[in-house]
């Protein structure tokens, strides 16, 4: 797991260590001294630490005029045992829509397991994008993941998405495309 980084092509456009709106604003990472693990597994220390023992993520835009946001996620999100949407969902994407951004994009292929839990802080992150013709999506999800997922019902507050070459994509571009798709689903 410590050769999983996140990704950083877009880094000469955004680094949201020096944005003052980020949650993540002044962080600093070393990049030879690996500290934070995810089940003694060492991460790659770029990872962001926002509370969670089991799930780490790295903002990789945050655009405040077209109001979204793209978090990269790498771990095991748990809510029966760490409750990370809630903590996910007050120390990061609320200070985020604080800011005025209401459409979510979660890269979730580094998202290896999911173990569900109550349903309230989904309908309300749901209910608060929407009420701002706001979205999330959770991108690449691995199979089985989105399988635990849909299983919990939960896809139907999180829009599941696959896009195998979201990498080639500017940000703009990629944001685009996926409100696109989620317009033309709404119809």
């Amino acid at each position: 797991m410590h050769e999983l980084e996140p990704f950083y092509n877009w880094q000469h456009i955004y680094v949201s260590e020096e944005d003052e709106r980020s949650p993540f604003f002044g962080a600093e990472h070393s990049q030879f001294e690996y500290t934070d693990t995810i089940y003694n597994y060492y991460i790659h220390p770029q990872w962001e630490y926002f509370g969670s023992r089991t799930l780490y993520l790295k903002v990789l835009m945050a655009d405040y005029e077209e109001g979204y946001a793209v978090i990269e996620l790498i771990g095991e999100w748990n809510d029966a045992v760490e409750n990370d949407i809630m903590t996910f969902k007050r120390d990061v994407l609320e200070v985020f829509m604080h800011e005025g951004i209401h459409k979510l994009i979660l890269i979730a292929e580094n998202v290896l397991n999911f173990h569900s839990s109550d349903k309230e802080y989904y309908e309300e992150l749901h209910e608060e994008l929407s009420d701002e013709d706001g979205w999330i999506v959770c991108l690449n999800m691995p199979e089985q993941t989105q399988y635990d997922f849909k299983h919990a019902r939960l896809n139907q507050f999180i829009e599941l998405m696959n896009l195998d070459n979201w990498r080639t994509y500017k940000p703009y571009h990629l944001f685009k495309k996926i409100d696109e798709q989620i317009s033309k689903r709404l119809l």
